[in-house]
């Protein structure tokens, strides 16, 4: 990490400078949960941070690109972040599956919709009480933060699906995510997104960002500046801090962050 900002974002400012002096050819993207939105127990009570979806437009009006990139589908995105049809602001859902406007990749949505009900339901029967079962259509997510104690269970049940079903587990913050085979990410969304500007930052806060930061070094490499912001918390992967330019606290330093952008 080179300039670690746990508690704000004082110092960050050189490093944002290339994306505020040319937004015409810059690119914001950001992870929604854990970033825009505080993780809550239930994730269909989730929402962003007062003031986050403003900046997002705002800044949409101002860059190239901005965008969110999550594991959401993009549905939810869409209804909490004011998408609309022509609108600049953009998202992506279900970690690359869901693009704004667009679809699946290839007949991933007829082979392995199905499959995906048949776990979501074999889950939500199966299931100890507290865990929550998230139906993503394309992918489902079991959450056991109400229920630790049955985090052992929620591993065996996301690994013996797989087995089972060829899906592929996805660990997270208090959950299993089962998804299809396919090689798409977060990184494979950014790197769409961002390709051919000369400056970009992504922010997020879980393992599933790590892609994400992968895919702003591979910008780099054509000599572009970017950023690597890492959200701070209890639960933040150690790897995700290491790996980033800027870490900040909570969505509130995201907000604070996306502030000094405008």
């Amino acid at each position: 990490m080179e300039a670690g900002l746990t508690g704000g974002t004082d110092g960050a400012g050189a490093l944002l400078a290339p994306l505020r002096a040319a937004p015409g050819r810059s690119g914001v993207i950001c992870d929604f949960d854990g970033t825009l939105a505080p993780i809550v127990d239930d994730p269909a009570v989730a929402r962003p941070r007062p003031g986050a979806v403003e900046l997002l437009h705002r800044l949409a009006d101002r860059y190239a690109t901005v965008a969110v990139v999550s594991g959401r589908p993009v549905a939810f995105l869409a209804e909490h972040l004011g998408l609309a049809a022509g609108g600049r602001l953009k998202a992506v859902g279900l970690y690359g599956l869901e693009p704004w406007g667009g679809e699946a990749p290839g007949d991933v949505g007829t082979r392995w919709r199905p499959v995906v009900a048949e776990v979501a339901a074999a889950a939500e029967a199966a299931a100890p009480p507290g865990v929550l079962v998230e139906r993503k259509g394309l992918t489902v997510t079991v959450h056991y933060r109400t229920a630790p104690e049955a985090e052992a269970w929620a591993g065996r049940f996301a690994a013996e699906q797989a087995a089972r079903t060829g899906l592929v587990v996805h660990p997270a913050r208090r959950s299993e995510e089962l998804r299809p085979p396919v090689a798409v990410d977060k990184g494979t969304a950014v790197a769409g997104l961002v390709a051919g500007l000369g400056a970009a930052c992504f922010l997020g806060d879980d393992q599933g960002d790590l892609p994400a930061f992968e895919a702003l070094d591979a910008l780099a490499a054509t000599g572009a500046s970017v950023v690597k912001v890492a959200v701070a918390s209890g639960e933040a992967p150690r790897a995700l801090l290491a790996a980033a330019d800027v870490v900040v606290d909570g969505p509130e330093g995201v907000v604070e962050l996306l502030a000094s952008l405008v």
